[in-house]
């Protein structure tokens, strides 16, 4: 059993995670909890390759299940080579993404099957889930019209798919949480960003209250 806390923050494109990750990890850590932020595809150096061919927008090719066992290949690396130590020093571990980012897009947006994915990532991840996620849900309108009015953002391949594509990713979703209805807490992120940390905030608080952190 490991000492620290393992949170993944999931959504849609645009949904709002980097804002969401970076006021929980400044929030935490003034309650003085040693806070790692990471993401996936990538937060170490194997991942990080990995994550430039999934999202590279030449590789329109890519066959759903290469795409598949990529993730899950990026996720077994960054799990024994950063989650797990993390935990181990008893650090809470805030990820952007992490297996229902796979069930959601793999698994239902691209009609592999939430099960069959799920076996995959099972072999990558032996048994290791997070303690809290929070699932951001925004309408794919208003997270594509964010990401679109904001330039700076890198335009990835996920974000050249269709309209119908991000809103079945949605609809994964919806569903994964009512797999976990104990583990994933749902925000309504078509809110403005301080909205929506007030709810993330009331969640982290009921979360360490039930946890004794």
């Amino acid at each position: 059993m490991h000492k620290g806390y393992f949170l993944t923050v999931e959504g849609g494109e645009g949904a709002g995670k980097s804002s969401v990750i970076s006021r929980a990890g400044e929030y935490l850590a003034a309650l003085g909890h040693k806070v790692t932020v990471s993401r996936e595809p990538g937060g170490i150096e194997i991942a990080e390759q990995i994550r430039s061919v999934i999202l590279d927008k030449q590789n329109t090719k890519m066959d759903g299940r290469t795409e598949a066992l990529l993730y899950a290949a990026a996720r077994r690396q960054h799990l024994v080579e950063k989650i797990i130590p993390s935990l181990e020093e008893g650090h809470v571990l805030i990820c952007d993404r992490f297996i229902d980012s796979s069930l959601a897009y793999q698994g239902h947006a691209r009609g592999l099957g939430i099960q069959e994915v799920m076996a995959i990532n099972s072999f990558a991840i032996d048994h290791v889930l997070p303690d809290l996620t929070i699932y951001l849900d925004v309408l794919p309108e208003v997270g594509l019209s964010r990401i679109h009015a904001h330039g700076d953002r890198e335009i990835n391949r996920l974000d050249l798919e269709s309209m119908a594509f991000h809103e079945k990713v949605r609809e994964g979703y919806l569903l994964i949480r009512e797999m976990f209805p104990d583990r994933i807490v749902t925000i309504d992120a078509n809110q403005g960003q301080d909205d929506v940390f007030e709810q993330v905030k009331q969640a982290l608080d009921r979360f360490l209250a039930r946890n004794n952190g």
